[in-house]
């Protein structure tokens, strides 16, 4: 039998098997896609956190393309039960070769369900901290301060302890007045300078009260409330509105002094004052 010949046999006798299960495997991927969709807007309406949306539409598009898979090979004639138990036993040992990826992956739906932590929110844990970016299966990233990221395996985020800040964070700013000074005066200065800041949230109340006694200088602790955005900024713009506020009240912010003094000949004495 010549080449061609062989050739318009097999087009002839598994053309339209080749065919139909293209067919079926456009039509899944297109139903695959539909069924996403259908799926994220019914979640959507229910609220449904971020990750969950996630896991729950690539499920829904997973098992919709298996299935065209599977209608696509059984055109062919494939006995299907025993591919896929055979598929079950590789599973298998993938999953013994790759016991910490799926460590991550059950650590990750832990995560989905149980929601210590959610996108948007402050946390610090492993001694890294940052805003939730996305939690996905096999990791957790986080927005740093600094605009660099952090990648945590889901497996080490699962029994550590966790700080979780929420959306908002509390500065927790000191400043010194000398004993001289007017305490009270100095604590409505501070407090109006609080008050005024547009990134100080009303709520939580800030606190604005003596926090203790230096050897120089009453130290007095301002903490308001801001959102995680503005920590940084805030907390440069309250220093820099209490020193010049303090300087236009007259109200003195001392330093530490150093006294030296010769002593048989040159020999120095140090005192701190």
């Amino acid at each position: 039998m010549s080449p061609a010949t062989l050739i318009v046999d097999l087009v002839v006798r598994y053309g339209f098997q080749l065919l139909g299960a293209l067919v079926i495997l456009v039509v899944g991927l297109l139903f695959a896609t539909w069924a996403g969709r259908v799926t994220d807007r019914w979640l959507a309406r229910r609220a449904t956190e971020p990750p969950m949306r996630v896991l729950m539409v690539r499920t829904a598009r997973i098992i919709v393309l298996m299935f065209a898979l599977v209608v696509a090979l059984d055109k062919f004639g494939f006995q299907v039960a025993p591919l896929v138990a055979g598929i079950g036993v590789v599973g298998l040992g993938i999953g013994i070769a790759l016991q910490g990826v799926l460590g991550n992956v059950v650590a990750g739906l832990s995560i989905i369900f149980t929601k210590p932590f959610r996108v948007g929110e402050y946390i610090e844990l492993l001694g890294v901290q940052g805003v939730v970016t996305t939690i996905e299966l096999f990791s957790t990233t986080l927005a740093h301060p600094d605009r660099s990221r952090v990648v945590i395996p889901n497996r080490k985020v699962v029994g550590e302890i966790l700080h979780n800040y929420g959306t908002i964070r509390q500065l927790d700013l000191t400043v010194g007045v000398g004993y001289g000074a007017d305490l009270g005066e100095a604590l409505n200065v501070a407090g109006d300078v609080v008050a005024k800041n547009p990134r100080v949230l009303r709520e939580p109340a800030p606190v604005v009260a003596i926090a203790g006694l230096g050897e120089v200088a009453v130290r007095l602790a301002i903490k308001p409330w801001v959102s995680v955005a503005d920590y940084g900024a805030a907390q440069g713009e309250l220093y820099e509105a209490i020193v010049e506020k303090f300087r236009a009240s007259e109200i003195p912010i001392p330093l530490p002094q150093r006294e030296i003094r010769l002593l048989n000949g040159g020999l120095a004495r140090l005192t701190d004052s």
